[in-house]
């Protein structure tokens, strides 16, 4: 069997193929005898065995030529049969299930399995399952998964670059949101490119119309957001660290006081309702102004130098356009937690809902932390719900925010999206993860995945821990990973009736899964010289990181530079005026040396 693709005719069922001569485990050996109709027995075909009243059905994973002791008549080759599951008969009625009760006999015979027996094992896939594509065995035959078991239990989309995972998990969840239209599904899209896959279904969200307030990051987001992924500094941490959960106590209380004049500068309490954790509201005008006060405070210049970085590294991020769907509203205020979840998660919405969140729209530096919050949102909000509205979270490129090795990437990242795999499915937080390096991924997170996709990869240790990762009868099958075609795939898990080698349904053009800079080449017409495509290359880098532009790209409001510094800049000045000429660092002397903790080591 070979990797092409094509499909070979299935024989009529019934026709003799062989007998069973060994049977150990869930492990066969067939005699094979031969048959007339030019039915071949290859690696990867289902054959059924007659075992009593039952038929076992099993793949065959090997087969080699009869030795000569042997000493059975007719016997031209043996093939070895890892058995799956049996076909039983009850009441009149039969029916498919998984694992084998009564084991085959020897001489029992074996035989091809036929159409009507892969209609009715591929039928039990259950009331609520979704039809993926067609069987390698016969294309006649859907493949189709169990929905309930392949959601609550968690699924991965295996495969190297350019294999069709991207098309193979539109179809997923597709089929999905037909069968569970309950379920709310969150694609985090690191390329951009599922904008155009889901029609009416789905609302893209990037960074022209992303609300993500910086207040719903807790404090180990915040802290990654501030400093832009590089060591902290602790003294700062620790200023932090102290007056955040101020903030957010001297925001509670304007809302219940008419007079906010001097709110925050009034002598603050030894302990606060709130922790730097708590997402509830703040204003970054408080913060900065606890910061002055508290820096006012101090006679030691060089400590005094500490509040005053802290309070530019704060401003420099509002003001940077780049992240206004952090700062819009920083000093506006407003309770916008509900909001902020049902554009994530259409909570309170009846139709089907998929939302894709284009994460390369993001400042680079800010992605792992987004990618953290909204993890983290999800499992919260399935804790605090009872699992009142099932969420789905699809992780793209999942080897990049919860790599195995735990000195790479943000770890609070990877502990958000362990957290779904490990206890999520109690609170119906469901994870789908879609990697081309599984060996680079958490082994703890790709173990919780109990339905694989498995898409053509060569690399031998990714293969290797597939096969550490299935079944015993299963991993033969991905003996076949090397050599699939694209689109083609093998199932096996939970969510699968059995393992199953089949190809994905081909999708419509104009719904393929393609990066922007794809779809706008299809739209644009051909022409235009390499100076044109250089001015219009510019033009969009400088608009993405500039408040200058009267109108940005995705049509969003103008931000205004006038007001960038809002009335943070009043503290910011009084703190420069208070450092005086040490506000400036000698020449080729760093501002800071880094003193960062293992506290908040990516």
């Amino acid at each position: 069997m070979s990797g092409s693709g094509s499909f070979e005719p299935v024989a009529d069922p019934g026709q003799r193929l062989g007998l069973v001569i060994a049977c150990r485990g869930s492990e066969a050996r067939i005699g094979l005898t031969g048959v007339d109709g030019g039915l071949r027995a290859t690696v990867g075909r289902l054959v059924g065995i007659r075992s009593g009243d039952g038929l076992a059905v099993g793949m065959i994973a090997e087969i080699r030529v009869a030795d000569a002791s042997l000493g059975i008549d007719g016997v031209r080759a043996v093939a070895r049969v890892d058995l799956m599951g049996e076909i039983v008969s009850s009441g009149g009625l039969s029916r498919f299930q998984r694992g084998v009760r009564e084991y085959p006999a020897i001489g029992d015979a074996a035989e091809i399995v036929g159409r009507d027996d892969l209609r009715l094992i591929y039928a039990s896939a259950g009331g609520r399952s979704i039809n993926l594509g067609q069987l390698h065995q016969d294309a006649l035959i859907a493949a189709r998964a169990d929905a309930d078991n392949l959601v609550s239990k968690h699924f991965a989309v295996l495969g190297s670059t350019g294999v069709g995972k991207s098309s193979g998990l539109t179809v997923i969840i597709n089929g999905l949101v037909k069968a569970r239209p309950d379920i709310r599904v969150l694609v985090l899209d690191v390329h951009n490119e599922y904008g155009r896959s889901f029609g009416r279904d789905a609302s893209v969200i990037g960074a022209h119309n992303l609300k993500l307030p910086f207040w719903l990051f807790n404090f180990e987001e915040m802290i990654d957001v501030i400093y832009g992924g590089k060591p902290a500094v602790m003294e700062e941490v620790e200023i932090l660290a102290e007056l955040i959960p101020h903030a957010k106590s001297a925001y509670a209380g304007y809302k219940n006081r008419p007079d906010r004049a001097g709110l925050v500068r009034r002598p603050a309490a030894r302990q606060s309702a709130f922790s730097a954790d708590t997402p509830a509201p703040y204003l970054i005008q408080d913060l900065l102004a606890l910061i002055d006060e508290r820096m006012g405070k101090l006679e030691n210049r060089a400590t005094r130098m500490f509040h005053h970085r802290l309070m530019m590294r704060i401003e420099a991020i509002k003001n940077d356009p780049r992240y206004a769907f952090m700062f819009e509203n920083a000093n506006v205020g407003g309770d916008t937690m509900a909001a902020v979840l049902d554009q994530l998660f259409h909570l309170e919405s009846e139709d089907a809902g998929i939302t894709i969140l284009k994460l390369a729209s993001l400042p680079g530096e800010v992605v792992d932390a987004v990618v953290c919050v909204v993890s983290r949102l999800a499992f919260e909000f399935g804790l605090w719900s009872d699992g009142g509205i099932p969420l789905l979270l699809v992780c793209e490129e999942a080897h990049r925010f919860a790599a195995a090795d735990h000195e790479v990437g943000f770890a609070p990242a990877r502990r958000a999206v362990a957290r779904i795999a490990k206890e999520g499915r109690k609170y119906s937080v469901h994870l789908g993860l879609v990697t081309q390096r599984p060996a680079e991924l958490d082994p703890t997170i790709i173990s919780q995945c109990s339905t694989l996709f498995v898409m053509r990869m060569a690399n031998d240790q990714d293969q290797s821990l597939l096969r550490s990762a299935v079944s015993d009868s299963a991993a033969n099958l991905l003996n076949f990973v090397p050599s699939l075609a694209t689109g083609e795939v093998i199932g096996v898990g939970e969510g699968m009736p059995m393992p199953a080698r089949f190809m994905f349904k081909t999708l419509p053009r104009d719904v393929l899964p393609a990066s922007e800079s794809d779809m706008r080449a299809d739209d644009e017409p051909a022409g235009g010289s390499r100076g044109d495509i250089v001015r219009r290359a510019i033009e969009r880098w400088r608009r993405a990181t500039t408040n200058q532009s009267p109108q940005s790209e995705e049509g969003a409001p103008p931000l205004d530079p006038e007001g960038a510094l809002g009335e943070g800049g009043s503290a910011v000045a009084r703190g420069l005026s208070a450092l005086g000429v040490e506000r400036l660092a000698p020449a080729g002397r760093p501002l800071h040396e880094p003193q960062s903790g293992p506290l908040f080591r990516r």
